[in-house]
């Protein structure tokens, strides 16, 4: 993910070094950096994981919804509409959400593997996915497939 992150920088800087896509990148490329000196204070010298990254970069498009949220309020436009430009490249980064088919598998397979049987499994099952598959689970979705597995 970190490789794939550097790239989209490298091609974007010179493409146009100005556009929205490259300043966005650079702000990722810095959160990680600031991430890495965490990490390796805390001694994992290989900086942060995967998994760290999803979830700064959950935390940036969080971030920027409610910049863009509030900038609509005040009647500033341009400035949420920049907002929601850095949300699209930001998003090209995260893994996509489970749905149909392969959501319905990947329940299936952790209702197996838990021997999940009633309602009150729901909770464990949803941990599990969660657990494996970080960044890629909608709650509310999951939870009514596994409803629906189960019953």
């Amino acid at each position: 993910m970190r490789a794939a992150i550097c790239q989209a920088l490298s091609d974007a800087e010179h493409q146009n070094p100005n556009s929205v896509q490259a300043q966005t990148l650079r702000l990722i490329k810095c959160a990680l950096d600031d991430r890495d000196v965490v990490a390796r204070a805390r001694g994992d010298c290989s900086g942060c994981v995967d998994q760290e990254i999803v979830s700064l970069l959950e935390t940036m498009v969080e971030q920027r919804e409610a910049s863009a949220a509030g900038y609509d309020d005040t009647g500033r436009i341009a400035d949420a509409d920049r907002e929601r430009q850095e949300i699209e490249v930001i998003q090209k980064f995260l893994p996509r959400p489970l749905s149909g088919e392969s959501l319905e598998r990947a329940v299936e397979a952790v209702i197996a593997d838990l021997e999940a049987t009633k309602l009150k499994d729901v909770g464990r099952c949803m941990a599990a996915l969660r657990a494996r598959y970080p960044g890629q689970i909608e709650c509310s979705t999951a939870g009514q497939a596994v409803r629906s597995a189960l019953c």
